[in-house]
């Protein structure tokens, strides 16, 4: 690798993904943006021309875009770039980082994130590339499982008590938290242990109603009542629960829960 900046390219259908990413990359000083693109028929456009395939090092692309999502639009080139994957969806995510030469980066990106990525691009450039077989393999499979029909989430969660298991509906739950090394369900009832972490929860239960707000709290977004700014970036969240509850939404976690609330 030369001392010369990487030379990139960004592909979000969101303006302002776009935009954040672009400011990210220019405050390292490590990298050229040759080219931005919020349409990925316009992108894919370039990227299969002789000349584009010459201009860039890696390929910045989100997942999660309208018509040709990123998987779809790889498939459909004739050459293998290094890719660095954004996505919001960490079952897509790590699926992605699966594939040699591939790495990802989780919105809302941060600066930490990115500087490990240009990392590992920098020491990929110029090394044998993967077999691209296998590499588009890979890739053809998952975009075709973003278009098929997910797997069901869970509509209950099991609190065990002793020798007694009781199973709780997902749609009475306002919220996960941990406390004291254990994790507990909260409901207008009360609240109860489960055998699981938030890390896991997160995973298990359906992106779209539950969102993480805090490394110790996995919010049921159907239970949102209001929104407020808070200090530092924050929000303040009200629940249509009983007790009206105040949650915290931490700051790197503000834009996740906007995507989902829509606002």
């Amino acid at each position: 690798m030369t001392d010369r900046k990487l030379r990139v390219m960004l592909v979000d259908d969101e303006a302002l993904a776009l935009k954040r990413l672009a400011r990210l990359l220019g405050e390292t000083g490590r990298v050229e943006i040759v080219a931005q693109e919020t349409d990925p028929e316009t992108a894919l456009s370039l990227l299969s021309s002789a000349e584009w395939r010459e201009r860039i090092d890696a390929l910045f692309l989100d997942i999660q875009m309208p018509a040709l999502n990123g998987f779809e639009l790889l498939t459909r080139l004739d050459w293998r770039p290094l890719v660095i994957f954004t996505t919001a969806y960490d079952q897509y995510a790590l699926r992605a980082f699966e594939v040699n030469s591939i790495d990802y980066l989780l919105k809302p990106v941060e600066q930490a994130q990115l500087e490990r990525a240009l990392g590992k691009l920098e020491r990929l450039i110029g090394a044998a590339p993967a077999e691209a077989p296998a590499f588009r393999d890979v890739i053809a499979q998952l975009a075709e499982a973003m278009k098929s029909p997910q797997p069901g989430y869970p509509t209950r969660v099991a609190s065990r008590s002793g020798e007694r298991v009781r199973f709780i509906e997902l749609s009475r739950i306002t919220h996960f938290f941990a406390q004291d090394k254990l994790t507990y369900a909260a409901t207008d009832e009360g609240k109860y242990a489960v055998d699981h972490t938030i890390a896991e929860l997160e995973n298990e239960l359906d992106p779209q109603k539950f969102v993480r707000i805090h490394r110790a709290i996995l919010l049921n977004a159907d239970f949102v009542d209001e929104a407020h700014a808070w200090f530092g970036g924050r929000l303040v969240v009200r629940l249509r629960d009983a007790a009206r509850t105040e949650l915290t939404v931490a700051r790197d976690r503000v834009r996740a829960l906007k995507a989902i609330l829509r606002f």
